[in-house]
């Protein structure tokens, strides 16, 4: 998730639980697959050594990583959750009828939910900048990708603690 200026906003737990996780891929488990890489190497012909492979594919996965989350927690806005005002901004568990279907979702980015299993939108996304702002009770509309205009209700807005 991105604050209105592009900047991207963290919880104060999230930053330390992807501080955590970028010492521990850039440091020990980063070891680890380089130690892989040279046991593989010590068995021979490397052309038809699966487990070189993957050990290569899995160090190139493991750097993306790293360098994702250089730049994340480097550009970062981080912050405490978001005030218990029941107004819709990053940061808050949003609880609503979307055209007449309820669902819960954390506007904000999949680095603040953690778990992954709590759904995430953006605040750019069209739904998050629909009801940026906007508090429980409300009544908003937006536009989908589609064309269509539909009907969000907010029920609930509270600060993700999770």
């Amino acid at each position: 998730m991105a604050t209105t200026n592009g900047t991207p906003w963290l919880t104060q737990a999230a930053y330390d639980r992807l501080k955590n996780e970028l010492d521990e891929i850039s440091g020990p488990y980063r070891q680890e697959i380089v130690d892989r890489i040279e046991a593989a190497r010590d068995e021979g012909d490397l052309r038809e050594n699966a487990g070189y492979h993957a050990a290569r594919e899995e160090q190139s996965k493991n750097e993306g990583r790293i360098q994702e989350l250089k730049a994340l927690l480097e550009n970062a806005e981080v912050g405490e959750s978001a005030a218990d005002d029941g107004i819709v901004k990053p940061g808050m568990l949003v609880e609503c009828k979307l055209a007449g279907n309820e669902m819960k979702f954390i506007l904000g980015s999949r680095e603040i939910a953690g778990d992954g299993n709590t759904e995430v939108y953006s605040v750019a996304s069209p739904l998050g900048a629909a009801i940026e702002g906007h508090k429980a009770g409300d009544t908003v509309s937006y536009k989908a990708p589609n064309g269509k205009d539909i009907e969000v209700e907010l029920v609930s807005v509270t600060p993700y603690d999770g």
